[in-house]
């Protein structure tokens, strides 16, 4: 959830001094190649526990690498997937705390595409002025798409990223899910970027659902 991420909750900062703890820190809970390649699903999971204890659930991102990563359509680039990124302990070490500083840098840009995005203060989430929910949501799936490659399973992130901007702008969370998953309704598939008249669909009936919280 976005209360969970959202950056604005969750202070981070990570100077070279303390990335270069936490590198030392993450190189004894890292596997060997030869384990990370038989189940590079769950190999890394008590790397993904250590960084979420410390710094908090947010954290649980840092290896949602683009397309088919260890979890399917992410953002992080610095590095792969477990078969194919974890070699030694000392040059493994270093790319995780790098996945995890372009993880938060994509969390902190989407908290300030949420501001600029956000209506007029004072506006009512429910507004018959459907323009700025179909901006918004229209400027938001080009970001995802384009950040992600549109590859392998994006369109999952670009779901949550919507529900997040719900639920950033006072959604409740169940309300946030179901507008965004009529709006996008199976519209958007893996490894094709939407066209401009699916994303003007979704738009519409994203900000339509908006517009009818009662």
């Amino acid at each position: 959830m976005w209360a969970e991420v959202d950056p604005a909750h969750h202070p981070f900062t990570l100077d070279e001094d303390a990335a270069e703890e936490l590198t030392i820190l993450v190189a004894p809970l890292l596997p060997d190649s030869e384990a990370a390649r038989e189940d590079r699903r769950r190999s890394l999971d008590p790397v993904t526990e250590f960084l979420t204890d410390r710094y908090g659930r947010w954290a649980c991102g840092w290896n949602w690498s683009l397309g088919e990563g260890d979890v399917d359509g992410g953002v992080v680039e610095a590095r792969c997937c477990a078969s194919d990124s974890v070699t030694t302990p000392e040059e493994t070490a270093p790319l995780v705390v790098g996945a995890l500083r372009e993880w938060r840098g994509w969390l902190e840009d989407l908290a300030e595409r949420f501001a600029d995005l956000a209506p007029p203060e004072g506006t009512p989430v429910a507004s018959t002025d459907h323009g700025p929910g179909e901006r918004a949501c229209t400027r938001l799936v080009t970001t995802v798409a384009d950040r992600t490659r549109a590859e392998s399973g994006w369109y999952g992130h670009c779901v949550q990223v919507l529900r997040w901007f719900l639920a950033g702008k006072g959604v409740d969370e169940g309300q946030a899910r179901e507008i965004v998953e009529n709006a996008v309704g199976g519209r958007f598939g893996s490894w094709i970027a939407p066209e401009a008249a699916v994303v003007d669909a979704v738009s519409s009936r994203f900000a339509g659902g908006v517009g009818g919280i009662g």
